[in-house]
């Protein structure tokens, strides 16, 4: 296992098993790192209404005030022409809404973990970082995100206590303030993120003697407002977690794209941090369809129409947008308006 300062408050056992079957099948990546280097309830905000499902004591986080609410946007890419276009859209938009009334928007870094420069460096404030080793992330290549975080906090000096984790395909679309109260951090509860229906596997990573495996959040690592001392205790095992949850076929087949996702929710547990669940702060075309007082449009998935501006998806439309239709460069500048009737976001 990676060693890090401040691991945090994780079940020693834990971490020392973690440690003995992640550097089983990490030699290479320790190897790189030590050269390199000689509770439970969940608090949902539903528009401006603060309540607990399961406590009932909205009036206590209320009290919680965060002593700097200026928070630092960063995103990890790749060099790929395909991450390219989306970080610049990316980065127009935060420009856009940086300075608005509401937004809480600090500084912005682009986390590069291609290991060397590209041809975005002046215009976009980058950072660039290490890739895994050769082979270790086995074609997947997201278990690059947690590692490109690990070296970011290593070496970053930002003015912030906070920290904004987005990603390229991210479009600010209102002004974002920031939603994390004190120690606890605001993040995006996703759907199909189910800790209590995959307890089995779950429970290699987050033992019984944790708790109920119903405080592992439903969530991924991205959108989340968190401080950046919290992420700094997080992110080796959210790491470390990732990496062996790969190792492992049959966790590796249960969460296949969304691994690294669980990853991140499991080494939140561990160290005791659960998020405040924001179902206001993201949108996702063609299943959202209103922009309304959303923070983020999530372009991630493909948006199918007939010309009747009728969705029709798993279908390619008569009209279309899907960003994997453009992995060699970005779309045309002349890229056509959906047809009536296709709703707003």
């Amino acid at each position: 296992m990676i060693a890090r300062k401040n691991m945090g408050r994780a079940s020693p056992l834990l971490l020392v098993l973690l440690a003995l079957g992640f550097f089983l099948a990490t030699y290479n990546l320790i190897t790189m790192v030590v050269h390199n280097r000689a509770a439970s309830g969940k608090w949902v905000m539903d528009g401006l209404d603060w309540f607990d499902p399961i406590t009932g004591k909205p009036e206590e986080l209320n009290r919680v005030q965060a002593t700097n609410v200026k928070y630092h946007v960063v995103l990890t890419a790749t060099d790929a022409p395909y991450s390219k276009w989306q970080c610049r859209i990316m980065y127009y938009w935060y420009k856009k809404v940086r300075n608005v009334d509401g937004s809480d928007m600090g500084g912005f870094t682009r986390v590069l973990h291609s290991g060397s420069p590209d041809d975005l460096m002046e215009e976009i404030p980058t950072v660039v970082v290490d890739p895994l080793p050769d082979g270790l992330d086995r074609g997947y290549i997201v278990l690059n995100r947690p590692w490109a975080f690990v070296q970011w906090l290593e070496k970053a000096t930002i003015e912030e206590e906070y920290v904004l984790m987005a990603e390229p395909d991210h479009i600010f679309v209102n002004p974002l303030p920031n939603l994390a109260h004190g120690d606890h951090p605001a993040a995006f509860p996703f759907f199909y993120i189910k800790p209590a229906e995959n307890e089995k596997i779950l429970r290699k990573y987050y033992p019984e003697e944790k708790g109920p495996v119903t405080n592992i959040d439903p969530i991924g690592n991205s959108p989340v407002i968190i401080k950046k001392s919290i992420l700094e205790k997080i992110g080796p095992t959210w790491m470390n977690v990732s990496l062996t949850m790969k190792d492992d076929p049959e966790t590796d087949k249960a969460f296949g794209w969304v691994l690294e996702m669980y990853a991140y929710a499991i080494a939140s547990a561990l160290h005791g941090v659960q998020h405040i669940l924001h179902k206001d702060f993201m949108l996702q075309p063609p299943w959202d369809l209103e922009v309304g007082r959303k923070y983020i449009i999530h372009y991630t998935y493909g948006c199918d129409y007939n010309m009747k501006g009728e969705l029709t998806y798993g279908k390619i439309g008569e009209w279309r947008f899907d960003k994997r239709s453009y992995l060699r460069g970005p779309p045309p500048r002349n890229l056509s308006l959906p047809p009536r009737g296709v709703p707003e976001s």
